[in-house]
């Protein structure tokens, strides 16, 4: 059964940084592309961006694109968004998943995905 805990969210100004964390178990992590979302209130869920198993292919949606970075250490089972010149708008709860290779790793949403972790709380004030 496949596990991940999200975790490195906080209250921040808008300009500022933040490092989010996905740890995952149950699964081979070395095997699988990890994806972010995040659901902002009131909102559907959203992709963010995408690592491929080895790392060498990335994916980010283009309102964050340019002040996201996505990375990973699969000996540590873990993948890593560094957030900078957060928004207002980036405010939202952030959730990671493995998902298929990157090009189609927002098929989740549509697709019932349902192992979702306890995500993490971003927010940007102005």
């Amino acid at each position: 059964e496949v596990r991940v805990v999200e975790s490195g969210g906080g209250s921040v100004q808008a300009g500022g940084s933040l490092r989010l964390s996905c740890t995952t178990s149950g699964i081979p992590t070395a095997d699988y592309a990890i994806g972010w979302f995040r659901q902002a209130p009131g909102k559907e869920r959203e992709g963010v961006s995408c690592i491929s198993n080895t790392g060498r292919t990335t994916d980010y949606s283009a309102s964050v694109k340019g002040r996201f970075t996505i990375s990973r250490d699969n000996a540590k089972n873990t993948v890593y968004l560094q957030m900078n010149s957060l928004k207002p708008e980036d405010t939202a709860t952030y959730y990671c998943a493995p998902t298929p290779p990157c090009t189609y790793y927002t098929h989740i949403l549509r697709d019932g995905y349902d192992s979702w972790g306890q995500g993490t709380q971003v927010t940007v004030s102005s």
